[in-house]
C-alpha cells in the first residue's frame, strides 16, 4: 500500500473489513452515527479510498458496492512497520524496552511476550 490512509478513512475501512461489499448508504449507516458525520462526508471518504486503490467498487444497478482491496492484516503489518521504523529505527527491541521502562507492560503481557518468544525459538 503506497499511500497512507487517514484516521477518518480508517474508520470507513474498519466497516468494510467487518462486512463487504456494502453500498455507500450501508457504510453511512454503520459509521456516521458514531462519528457524527454526514452522508456526504462518508461518500467523500469512500472516493478518497477509491483514488488510493485501497477500496474497489462494483456497479449494482444504480448504486455501487464497495469492498476493501487491502486486507486488514496487510494494513496493520505496514502501519506497524512504519511506526517501528519511524520511532525506533526499525528495531522492535527498543519499542519493547520503552514500554517496559514506563511500566506499561502488565505481568500478563510479559508472560505472553515470553511465550511468544519461546514459540518463535522452537
Amino acid at each position: 500500500m503506497a499511500e497512507r490512509i487517514s484516521d477518518a478513512e480508517h474508520a470507513v475501512m474498519e466497516v468494510l473489513w467487518d462486512q463487504n461489499p456494502l453500498t455507500a448508504q450501508e457504510v453511512v449507516e454503520r459509521v456516521a452515527p458514531s462519528r457524527g458525520w454526514t452522508a456526504n462526508t462518508v461518500k467523500t471518504l469512500l472516493g478518497r479510498l477509491l483514488a488510493k486503490d485501497v477500496v474497489g467498487a462494483e456497479e449494482d444497478g444504480r448504486r455501487y458496492r464497495y469492498r476493501p482491496l487491502v486486507a486488514r492484516e496487510e494494513y496493520v503489518a505496514g502501519e506497524s512497520q512504519r511506526f517501528i521504523d519511524k520511532l525506533f529505527g526499525g528495531s522492535l527491541t527498543p519499542l519493547v524496552a520503552h514500554l517496559a521502562e514506563r511500566d506499561q507492560l502488565s505481568a500478563r503481557e510479559i508472560d505472553e511476550i515470553e511465550a511468544l518468544l519461546k514459540a518463535l525459538k522452537q
